[in-house]
């Protein structure tokens, strides 16, 4: 979607964000992804922290496209700190900043029914028992927030 196009909403898909600029391209593919099956909204990312754009800046993308809401949408397993604390305050500055645009931050992907779907999928894609020998190619071991 144009920057210049007026959107009903724009959707700000956030991650914590990683010094590894491969777990970093995931979400930009993941916002692709989900650009084609919501084509009516302006999707745009950001990164909690350690990379670019920061929320901010992600906020900034998004209002380009004049919405009336701006979706933050977190992908985080769960409702931790970084959901109920630090993205709540983000979307309470962001409203007060921008009354005229609704922020709504959406739930994380918590215990959704098709996440065991997806565990159980990772469980059978193992080839063996020993989780050293499963690493994807381009793992360094490093924590990916490291």
């Amino acid at each position: 979607m144009s920057p210049e196009a007026e959107c009903h909403a724009a959707i700000l898909l956030i991650a914590h964000g990683s010094r590894s600029e491969a777990a970093n391209a995931e979400l930009r593919e993941l916002a692709r992804s989900l650009q084609e099956r919501e084509p009516t909204a302006a999707v745009e990312i950001a990164y909690l922290e350690l990379a670019e754009p920061t929320i901010p800046q992600g906020v900034a993308a998004c209002l380009k496209h004049r919405p009336r809401q701006v979706r933050l949408l977190p992908y985080f397993l769960s409702a931790g700190v970084h959901v109920t604390r630090d993205l709540e305050d983000h979307r309470a500055r962001f409203q007060e900043e921008r009354p005229d645009v609704d922020f709504v931050l959406c739930p994380p992907i918590g215990l959704h029914p098709l996440m065991l779907d997806i565990l159980q999928d990772r469980l059978h894609a193992a080839q063996t028992p020993n989780l050293s020998q499963t690493e994807s190619p381009g793992d360094t071991g490093q924590n990916e927030y490291d």
